[in-house]
């Protein structure tokens, strides 16, 4: 079974070179292009990993993330936050609200890639063995 990525951008031509380079390393990629979406396809698909821009219509990155932390289907899931705002105070908020890494625009994708397949590695070896 594939992975699940959810990228969450209002920009489709973003959406579309993350979707190409984590599909390439065999990911599934399910995309939000604003935070309504953003939070209705996180609690209904759960997905695996999330990138998250920060300026959004309707809202910010910053909102759903602390939406995705408040829920309990979604606290666990790793967040990177890959975005062209470069206020510092925007970068540390992510970070003290939960957000794994923060990527500046343009994201080098082998780096966001290298990246979710290391948070997902971690993720899995911190869960209990079940099948044992």
């Amino acid at each position: 079974m594939l992975q699940k990525v959810l990228v969450i951008d209002d920009s489709r031509f973003q959406i579309q070179v993350l979707r190409m380079a984590l599909e390439k390393r065999g990911f599934e990629v399910l995309a939000a292009l604003d935070t309504a979406q953003a939070g209705i396809f996180a609690r209904h698909h759960i997905p695996q990993a999330i990138v998250l821009d920060i300026n959004m219509p309707g809202g910010s990155g910053i909102d759903v993330l602390k939406r995705l932390k408040r829920s309990t289907k979604t606290q666990n899931i790793p967040v990177i936050v890959v975005s062209g705002n470069e206020d510092p105070d925007i970068k540390n908020v992510a970070l003290q609200l939960g957000a794994k890494l923060f990527l500046a625009k343009p994201v080098d994708t082998e780096q966001l890639c290298a990246a979710i397949t290391r948070l997902l590695a971690l993720a899995a070896t911190s869960k209990p063995d079940v099948q044992s």
